[in-house]
């Protein structure tokens, strides 16, 4: 398994970041606080802010530029899993091996709980301090980082893409349109993930922008591809919730609609092709280099 440089690091980082935000909310409501931490807090691997991070340090963004953009993307991130879960989109009942928040809570918590981290997000970066204020657009920093997040996380992106697996849930679906509902329900908000920290270094031309772009959609492909071989592979205890929910949901995936060997073909083709696009940055790209690498190899 390769080893994700300053993965722990950035981890912590990020957990003791979101944790401040949440304990300087005024108290309102307090089980619609605790399902909020509980949504937001309870575990995950924290892939979007890693890959933030490590797409900062090699554009050479300020990392305190970087808390404010992955705890953004970690709050989306956290809302779309609570609602995602609910009865009326995948109903499931474990979560990182606890029970779903809708579980642990009710379902109207488990809703206001996932709208309010998703309003949590923009006004984690509408209120940041940045380094900088301007954009070379001159338009504020805020305004750009916030542009990008609705783009990835809207209609245009993450919601868009849940839309289309609901619609698809039950048919088979040729592989075109499978990558297109991945490409928005997943690759976007990794895209961002890249793109935002890009935003905060100004200094990045546009070409090597459309660059990391590539990277992360090719990435982005190749960690749903990752996860549909992992839901036939792993067991419940790794997974931390049921294995097979997507075959018993009736849904296409890659392995049903390529095999198993198919879809780890094209899994490791999307690794070289990520790899292939970031010898064109004149970064030291190691660490984004390895994070695709570990998404492609992990086995849960």
């Amino acid at each position: 398994m390769t080893t994700l440089i300053s993965y722990a690091h950035y981890q912590q980082r990020i957990n003791n970041f979101l944790a401040t935000k949440l304990e300087g909310l005024t108290i309102n409501d307090a089980q619609l606080l605790e399902a909020m931490r509980y949504g937001l807090l309870i575990g995950g691997k924290r892939m979007r802010p890693y890959l933030a991070y490590i797409t900062g340090e090699a554009v050479s963004a300020d990392l305190n530029d970087i808390d404010a953009v992955a705890g953004a993307l970690e709050c989306i991130h956290a809302y779309s899993l609570l609602h995602d879960d609910l009865p009326a989109m995948d109903d499931d009942d474990l979560r990182r091996g606890k029970p779903t928040c809708h579980k642990a809570f009710d379902e109207a918590t488990a809703i206001l709980a996932g709208d309010a981290l998703q309003t949590l997000a923009f006004d984690i970066l509408a209120n940041h301090t940045f380094s900088t204020n301007k954009t070379p657009s001159q338009l504020p920093i805020q305004v750009k980082l916030i542009q990008q997040l609705v783009h990835a996380s809207g209609y245009q992106g993450m919601c868009g893409g849940q839309a289309l697996d609901l619609a698809a849930t039950g048919k088979k679906i040729p592989l075109s349109e499978l990558e297109i509902l991945h490409s928005l329900k997943t690759g976007a908000l990794l895209e961002a993930s890249v793109i935002m920290p890009a935003i905060c270094s100004g200094q990045i031309t546009s070409e090597y922008k459309k660059i990391l772009s590539e990277y992360a959609q090719l990435i982005g492909l190749a960690y749903q591809v990752q996860d549909d071989i992992i839901d036939l592979t792993s067991t419940e205890e790794e997974l931390g919730k049921p294995v097979g929910s997507d075959i018993a949901a009736n849904k296409s995936t890659y392995p049903a609609l390529l095999g198993l060997q198919g879809a780890q073909d094209k899994a490791e083709n999307l690794l070289q092709q990520a790899l292939q696009a970031l010898t064109r940055l004149p970064y030291n790209t190691q660490s984004l280099a390895d994070f695709a690498t570990f998404i492609v190899k992990r086995s849960h």
